[in-house]
């Protein structure tokens, strides 16, 4: 096993929260996931057009491929972000991810504006900006860094419910600025990666005028970015690997929730393509509501505690998904089971957004100060992966069997797997055993 780097002598230089850099911070990844979120509901349609003379398996595939291509990416580059940040600092990458998104969002509206003629081209364009996108967004990891280097253990968490809160409202409002701005570009094809870039623009604009550096310039990280051996280290840090891999499990889980519901929606309701986009923004204010929920619950109890709340309560939500799935058949019961879908998916999705930054925090916590790029990158790596798998085997199950439960009942197994899990990472939070510099401020001592 290799030998992890060693702790600096004081791993936590500041007990002040940094509310500037937090901020601005949010506004990085919710301009970033809003860019996401306007091109995502409508990149089919959009690529449609273009692969005329393809089987549908055909025009799946490409379909597919560039979806997928884009959470790849993240997977690839998280790890990498990350270790840049640790050596020239947080502000640069940032800035980078920023202007990535403005140019490649920008060339996703030129791809769609080619006429249907030009397809081979189009669709070329379309996935080198899907290439760029990804590799622009995956400093999602560095922001996390950025927390953690501006917030005190005992604050950790509060501060990582703020990248779901981001999430939840790009999640939100992406789809709905995509339809006020196709509405006002007279439905010009152009107009939502117009949007995305402009937006990501304004976002790059107010982190260069604002944005003050966070990472302690003491903490020099090496300067290997490709490395699966880093990579590895990062793993064999105590408790790290167990959080990353129930991270992975739990985005597993809640990615083939995400990609089964709009078929779910239509199968079991008959919902149009308008009813799901309320459904998918209903996902996106629960999100971000439960996110506001536990930045105050993060004050009086554990991350461990709201780690395994949220692990329950994604269990009892897709399972409950699973019967709704299973007792659609029966149109005599769709009243009352269109009231418990919305029950049970706004439960999985609270359970959810519990997950998320309790795993955040632990994992920053238990992580070498100067090596926090690198860690918080292998986590959304690994997250990334999550997002790449999920959607395929949910789509595939989803498929294989008439009532349409596999998925849900898939993702209730591998939160099974977690909550098996969670007890053997329920151990003090200093970096690595070292003891908490703040003298007890926090919740946990080593």
């Amino acid at each position: 096993m290799s030998t992890p780097d060693p702790v600096p002598n004081n791993p936590y230089p500041s007990a002040k929260t940094d509310h500037a850099a937090m901020g601005i911070v949010w506004l990085v990844v919710f301009i970033d996931l809003l860019g996401f979120g306007i091109v995502l509901p409508v990149m089919p349609r959009q690529a449609e057009p273009y692969l005329a003379g393809l089987s549908d398996e055909a025009k799946g595939a490409v379909i597919g491929v560039l979806f997928s291509i884009f959470s790849l990416m993240q997977f690839i580059f998280s790890p990498v972000w990350g270790r840049i940040s640790d050596r020239i600092g947080r502000k640069p990458v940032l800035l980078i991810s920023l202007t990535g998104s403005v140019v490649f969002y920008a060339l996703y509206g030129l791809a769609v504006s080619l006429p249907e003629t030009n397809g081979q081209l189009a669709i070329g364009l379309m996935l080198l900006a899907r290439v760029g996108a990804g590799i622009a967004g995956a400093s999602v990891g560095t922001a996390a860094a950025v927390i953690a280097d501006c917030t005190p253990p005992e604050r950790r968490a509060k501060g990582m419910a703020l990248i779901g809160i981001a999430f939840g409202a790009g999640f939100t409002l992406g789809p709905l600025i995509a339809f006020f701005g196709l509405a006002l570009f007279d439905q010009q094809p152009w107009g939502v990666g117009a949007l995305a870039s402009v937006l990501s623009l304004v976002a790059l604009l107010v982190a260069i005028a604002i944005f003050k550096e966070t990472r302690n310039p003491e903490n020099r990280a090496g300067k290997e970015f490709f490395s699966i051996r880093r990579t590895k280290e990062v793993l064999q840090i105590p408790t790290v690997g167990k959080l990353i891999f129930i991270y992975f499990l739990a985005i597993f889980a809640f990615a083939q929730f995400e990609a089964t519901l709009a078929l779910l929606t239509q199968a079991a309701f008959g919902m149009t393509d308008r009813d799901n986009f309320l459904v998918f923004a209903t996902v996106g204010a629960v999100l971000t509501v439960a996110g506001g929920m536990y930045r105050p619950l993060a004050k009086r109890g554990t991350e461990h505690k709201l780690l395994r709340t949220g692990v329950v309560l994604m269990i009892i939500g897709l399972a409950a998904l699973a019967i709704v799935a299973f007792a659609a058949g029966d149109s005599r019961r769709l009243d009352w089971l269109k009231s418990a879908f919305y029950l049970a998916m706004a439960v999985s999705v609270i359970g959810f957004a519990f997950v998320n930054p309790s795993v955040s925090a632990l994992v920053s916590k238990r992580s070498d100060p100067s090596r926090q790029g690198e860690v918080m990158g292998v986590n959304q790596s690994f997250a990334s992966f999550g997002r790449m798998v999920g959607p395929f085997i949910g789509s595939v199950l989803f498929q294989a069997g008439v009532s349409h439960i596999l998925p849900y009942l898939c993702a209730v197994g591998l939160l099974l797997i977690v909550a098996a899990l969670l007890p053997g990472v329920n151990t003090p939070d200093s970096p690595q055993g070292h003891e908490d510099p703040t003298n007890g401020a926090g919740e946990n001592r080593a």
